[in-house]
């Protein structure tokens, strides 16, 4: 993948925390863009709180596989790729969880996963894997255990998984928060990592992979 395709996805990413604006300092815009008023303070048990919880869940594994593998390749594409993507959902991550400290609501909640969503039933924690598209606890350590083209391939297939997972995520807060600027960072990150995604399909068809199965 070229450096400049890997610019092109960085660029995404970044346009999508900078169209958000002075995010946590413009919750006071709760309104959801439609016209339809909404609670200035979100609920506990409200999309936009739930999304807020399981994103920081979801974007912090991001965080840490992108790091795990850029220490453990030399590829310069990879390298960045990883840093970009750490970078990002880092930012993004402190953006909920100070939301949820402005709401004074819990970062933890005793309802599953994806409740927010109509899924809390449905997704059963699997080694780890708390929401679609996170990697187990086994995956995560035999991450730490590759190197080189190895490493970069595992990474790619389990970030490819990652985004899938988030997206659908990220679409969910599209469609039920009620929060004008949450709304917004939640349509970022899809085109953010629909970007990504197209970036990584094309890094895994250069090393001779596709997605895991």
């Amino acid at each position: 993948m070229s450096p400049r395709a890997i610019g092109w996805a960085a660029g995404a990413a970044a346009a999508a925390l900078v169209a958000a604006g002075a995010v946590t300092y413009a919750v006071a815009d709760s309104g959801s863009g439609d016209g339809k008023a909404a609670p200035s303070t979100p609920s506990a048990d409200s999309a936009d709180a739930g999304f807020a919880r399981d994103m920081a869940v979801h974007h912090q594994q991001a965080v840490e596989m992108s790091y795990i593998v850029r220490d453990r390749t030399k590829n310069e594409d990879v390298r960045r790729l990883a840093y970009d993507i750490a970078q990002t959902q880092a930012n993004q991550r402190g953006m909920l969880l100070g939301w949820l400290d402005l709401w004074e609501l819990p970062k933890v909640s005793a309802d599953p996963p994806m409740t927010w969503m109509g899924m809390g039933g449905m997704v059963t924690a699997k080694d780890g894997s708390l929401m679609p598209g996170m990697a187990t606890d086994t995956q995560m350590r035999k991450l730490g255990t590759l190197n080189g083209k190895q490493a970069e391939v595992f990474y790619l297939q389990l970030m490819t998984n990652h985004h899938k997972g988030g997206i659908h995520m990220a679409e969910g807060c599209v469609a039920k928060c009620t929060v004008g600027v949450e709304k917004r960072l939640a349509q970022g990150m899809v085109d953010a990592q629909q970007s990504e995604l197209q970036v990584m399909a094309g890094m895994l068809r250069e090393r001779g992979a596709g997605p895991l199965s």
